[in-house]
């Protein structure tokens, strides 16, 4: 997929313009140049970062409503979908969550280069967060199973927000599963957004949940406890 390709897929709902591409493309080259440093993408092509990554990213946000909000990314890894969001929303403020150092590192070299001023990094663990219901958007994509993506996201959330699972083929089958426990935490599903990215590539099923209920205390449980007993 070529950027010219990436900006007519998302039109109306999300409209790039040319200084975002310009971003865009320094992003690419960055994590093309600190890829060779340490592993942060087996993606290293541009043409499929901007379909794999970029879009695939952006494909959310032609349903759900980011600008103007604050919204939390955990696990972002090398920014996806946080660094994009941020690049495309100006106006939305972006917590970057990730646990490792050197990614951290990554994140904040892109934010200084692409002139970020609405993206911050957290060098920490998602569970280890004391934001509690502080985020209008909580997201992650490729991060855990959905019982414990439910688990360390739905107390960070606030009230009246949106947790939004960024998940692959296999989403409902997670779903099915452990959806059943989305209500203890104070969520419910209220759409699933499935999408084929072009050319056979693979497919996207976006889960959005309304935080209905502020999350119990006892959420979440120590990490050791939520990878031995987790909600299902």
């Amino acid at each position: 997929m070529t950027y010219e390709e990436m900006v007519a897929s998302l039109k109306p709902e999300v409209v790039l313009s040319d200084a975002m591409v310009g971003q865009l493309k320094k992003y690419a080259a960055l994590l093309k140049e600190w890829n060779e440093k340490f592993n942060l993408t087996a993606i290293t092509e541009e043409s499929e970062v901007v379909e794999k990554h970029f879009y695939d990213c952006l494909i959310p946000a032609k349903t759900l409503k980011i600008s103007g909000k604050t919204l939390a990314d955990l696990g972002t890894g090398a920014g996806f979908p946080g660094l994009v969001w941020a690049i495309a929303f100006p106006d939305c403020k972006v917590t970057l969550v990730e646990a490792t150092g050197k990614k951290c590192t990554f994140l904040n070299e892109v934010i200084t280069q692409c002139g970020l001023k609405n993206a911050v990094v957290i060098n920490k663990r998602c569970e280890e967060m004391k934001e509690r219901e502080a985020f209008d958007i909580v997201t992650a994509r490729a991060l855990a199973p959905m019982g414990i993506l439910l688990e360390i996201s739905a107390p960070l959330t606030k009230v009246g927000g949106t947790f939004l699972a960024m998940k692959g083929s296999k989403g409902e089958e997670e779903f099915n599963k452990t959806g059943s426990e989305a209500k203890k935490l104070g969520l419910v599903l209220k759409e699933v957004k499935k999408e084929d990215l072009p050319g056979g590539e693979g497919s996207r099923q976006n889960f959005f949940f309304l935080k209905e209920n502020k999350t119990p205390n006892c959420y979440p449980r120590p990490w050791a406890t939520i990878l031995k007993k987790p909600l299902l």
